[in-house]
């Protein structure tokens, strides 16, 4: 017999002892919420299970979550089915609907899911993740969220005439069933955060496979500046181009805090080649996709770095416009190779001319690489000496740049794109035919999964995946690295035919990856990256507490259409905002780097101010818009972070802000004494279901005009600022304007703001504080930073005499703003009596320095 404090014990008791009733009932083919139909023409085959009545599996979850859970448990349950024969895949109706709005996340490529929206089942696209129905009959939202039952996991697809269809699937044919009980999970409430947050409380109960990012302690770095190599150099990123990108950032101001070694630095070799040497002349992302990892350590490039090599005065020289041409000649190769292709594909048999231009070019392309990439075998190099290698670069960097908190590399899920090479480490690698599953038909052509069924995937046997993550991180961290980023994660669906289903093999890899990150960096030290299937947050999130809520940053559209450069990045913005709606629950949302020096780089730069996660460029060396990074973090490499993480407006839920001609994307967040909305034209580009693809509407990429109120702010999602949102007035500062004026939350129109395409508006919104009979008051912060107000650090009144004082802590520096009805008889900075402006509009203003021995914090003080 358990123990009374048994978490199976207390799970069941504490969830079984709700008794309010249930909001949903299924009969007679109808499923209503409070009485009201949401789904009609409900298969019989299909159950409906109230929360409470599914005994969830023996939950880790902390006592306050459990009680949480049981408070709501009446407004959620479970949809499961069944059918007469069984099988590795099902397919089932939930029922219908139409003439309803709906807000749906879907997979439109294996590994990364955007927003789609609609009225009615048949609208849903292939591989949706969860969909989130409104129904303002009752004032409220309801969330159908695939889930994984037994080794199955499932997701929604459309149905015709409006139906909504179940799709569950084991990915292998070993593995098969043919009744469910909860297989989805729904749950009803009357504002659609607090849903999300609940719905998603209540599934890790009940999965216990899974823990709440609240739960989990996050990575030092979501708070600071730092930089990634990836798009600086791609597969070419070497020591030496690393330590002058470093040096670059430090001599402009802006010291990075955080450092990721992207894709290029790991020992692989492609099939065929010299096996105890790298691949040779590796430039874009693609080339590297079929080549597999051959040993743990760093590749040669890096093991050959001698310990301070950058530190003395004849350290080398970089060329920054090197791997820029490195680059558009890998390009010129990528194209050539493309001709050959479509030649074949148009039936082109003498292909000797496409041939010979491409030997032509990779002759170029090696001969421009030069002797540096001739590689050594293993047996000659001194990479285990301390001062050489991976160990040595980092001890030189820290050496350098004291500010440098953390050092993370790349790798993908599986080691390499490819995988591990059998018989190349002590480990049980096999080659794996990679196969895509039927429910990713409607997604988005790809490269990397072309090159990935191109090549298979070299699988470690799931039994010793502790034993390869362990044997990968314990080197890295004895050479200095602090976490990684694991990238290419939705692999491991492709080839799970052998390895009892998607679901079995996922736990063992999560699981060995988990314990790794707790054994070799500290528990957080992991960014998840091309990971957004419910798969992996069902299975693989009990450590990972931070990862990518969007596509990656394309400076250019692959697909060669010239507007790309602008409309990708409104579309990146989407993906961002719209998933961090449910990753948000389980992870620290990553907006993911940009380019300081792009042409949209300013409206990224707007974003990243007030996503709530870390600020990360991938600026080439010699590429930087240093004035512009400094809108966004301070010269100790700390940025003015949201408390919060950045959510779409209600208004733009069930909205198309991409190519509806006519909505401006909307996002709210939370600083410590305000709230900020983020207004941003994105329309321009959006998801094509005929065609499977993200294309251009260039008849949407105009100026935009909306409208924006300080209720826009959801403050309850955040039990410290709920009592912001009860102030009956605000001071509100419009960034790119500099405009400053007041508003109330009940009386007060709405701001009408036009928005012109790739650009964006940023409101500042700060209760106003009443001082005595006459004078109202509300500190904005920093204007020269994108999100002012995330600079005040503490704010008191003082209204105990006769006087009244107002004190705050600011950190930065630069031009400091206040609304203040009236001028103050005096400001002191720092303990000194100082001048000020003030204006009859309400503009009080002060010059802050920058005093690095305060840690840039300045302490303000006025006087009424």
């Amino acid at each position: 017999m358990a123990p009374p404090n048994n978490p199976v014990n207390s799970t069941f008791s504490v969830i079984g002892s709700e008794n309010s009733v249930n909001h949903f009932d299924l009969s007679n083919g109808k499923f209503n919420v409070k009485g009201i139909p949401l789904l009609s023409e409900v298969p019989s085959n299909v159950t409906f299970s109230p929360f409470s009545s599914i005994p969830p599996q023996s939950s880790n979850a902390p006592l306050h979550l459990l009680q949480r859970v049981q408070t709501i448990s009446h407004k959620g349950g479970f949809f499961g089915f069944s059918k007469g024969e069984p099988s590795e895949k099902l397919r089932n109706s939930l029922g219908k609907f139409s003439d309803r709005n709906f807000l749906s996340i879907f997979r439109f490529k294996t590994w990364w899911s955007t927003m789609w929206v609609g009225r009615s089942g048949s609208d849903l696209q292939l591989e949706t993740q969860w969909v989130l129905l409104d129904v303002p009959e009752i004032r409220s939202y309801v969330l159908i969220l695939p889930l994984i039952e037994g080794s199955f996991r499932s997701a929604l697809q459309p149905g015709v005439d409006g139906h909504t269809m179940i799709y569950a699937e084991s990915g292998s044919t070993q593995v098969k069933a043919s009744k469910f009980d909860a297989i989805a999970y729904v749950h009803v409430s009357e504002n659609p955060y607090s849903l999300m947050k609940e719905a998603y409380s209540s599934v890790r109960v009940h999965l216990n496979t899974f823990r709440l990012l609240e739960e989990k302690a996050v990575p030092g770095l979501v708070n600071k500046f730092g930089w990634c190599t990836w798009d600086a150099f791609y597969l070419t990123v070497d020591p030496i181009g690393v330590w002058h990108g470093v040096k670059e950032f430090a001599e402009g101001g802006v010291s990075p805090r955080f450092l990721i070694i992207d894709d290029g630095w790991q020992s692989i070799n492609i099939d065929g080649e010299n096996p105890n040497e790298d691949a040779k002349n590796l430039v874009l992302g693609g080339t590297q996709m079929t080549a597999r990892l051959y040993r743990f350590d760093e590749c040669e490039k890096f093991r050959r770095y001698q310990g301070g090599l950058m530190l003395g005065p004849k350290a080398p020289a970089f060329d920054p416009k090197r791997p820029k041409m490195l680059i558009a000649k890998a390009i010129e190769v990528e194209q050539a190779e493309k001709a050959r292709d479509k030649a074949i594909s148009s039936g082109v048999t003498d292909l000797s001319l496409f041939d010979l231009k491409i030997k032509k070019l990779k002759k170029e392309l090696g001969e421009m690489f030069g002797g540096e990439e001739n590689g050594t075998s293993s047996e000659t190099c001194g990479c285990k000496a301390d001062n050489n290698g991976m160990k040595a670069f980092t001890r030189d960097l820290r050496s350098k740049f004291k500010g440098l908190d953390d050092i993370y590399v790349w790798h993908a899920l599986c080691g390499a794109w490819g995988g591990v090479k059998p018989g190349s480490t002590h480990l049980d690698s096999k080659v794996i035919p990679a196969t895509v599953s039927p429910g990713l038909d409607g997604t988005m052509n790809d490269l990397a999964v072309v090159k990935i069924v191109e090549g298979g995937i070299g699988l470690v046997h799931p039994d010793q995946a502790d034993d390869f993550y362990d044997s990968m991180h314990s080197h890295l961290n004895k050479a200095g690295i602090t976490g990684v980023k694991v990238d290419v994660i939705h692999t491991l669906e492709y080839v799970s035919e052998e390895y009892r289903g998607r679901v079995e093999l996922g736990k063992a890899y999560y699981r060995g990856l988990s314990n790794s990150i707790s054994k070799n960096f500290n528990g957080t030290g992991i960014i998840a990256s091309m990971q957004q299937c419910n798969d992996f947050f069902f299975l693989g999130t009990q450590q990972v507490s931070f990862g990518r809520v969007g596509d990656d940053f394309w400076f250019q559209d692959p697909n060669g259409d010239p507007m790309g450069v602008y409309w990708l990045q409104g579309v990146h913005m989407i993906h961002c905002a719209y998933n961090s709606m449910w990753m948000g629950q389980i992870i620290q949302p990553d907006w993911d780097m940009f380019q300081s020096d792009h042409l949209c780089a300013k409206f990224h730069a707007g974003s990243r101010a007030i996503c709530g996660g870390p600020v990360y460029v991938s600026d080439s060396v010699g590429g930087h818009d240093f004035h512009l990074i400094k809108k966004l973090v301070f010269p100790d490499g700390t940025i003015p972070k949201c408390q919060h993480f950045a959510l779409p407006t209600r208004d733009c839920l069930f909205k198309n802000p991409l190519f509806d001609n006519k909505t401006i994307l909307k996002i709210w967040n939370l600083n410590k004494y305000g709230g900020v909305v983020g207004a941003f034209n994105c329309q321009g580009a959006g998801w094509d279901p005929k065609e499977q693809r993200i294309k251009g509407h260039p008849e949407c990429y105009k100026p935009m005009s909306g409208s924006v109120h300080v209720n826009d702010i959801e403050w309850d999602q955040k039990m410290e600022a709920t009592g912001m949102g009860e102030a009956a007035e605000f001071a509100v500062y419009l960034d790119q304007a500099e405009e400053l004026f007041l508003v109330t939350p009940t009386s007060s129109d709405p701001i009408q703001t036009t928005i012109q395409p790739s650009t964006f508006e940023i409101f500042c919104f700060v209760p106003i504080k009443n001082l005595g009979p006459t004078a109202k008051f509300a500190p904005i912060g920093l204007t020269n930073m994108f999100n002012s107000g995330g600079t005040l650090q503490e704010l008191e009144y003082d209204e105990s005499g006769d006087e009244h004082g107002v004190r705050i802590k600011v950190k930065g520096g630069g031009s400091f703003l206040a609304y203040s009805s009236e001028k103050p008889k005096k400001c002191c900075l720092n303990g000194t009596e100082v001048g000020f402006e003030w204006g009859a509009d309400g503009k009080l203003t002060l010059s802050l320095p920058w005093i690095e021995e305060a840690g840039g914090i300045s302490d303000v003080g006025f006087l009424f």
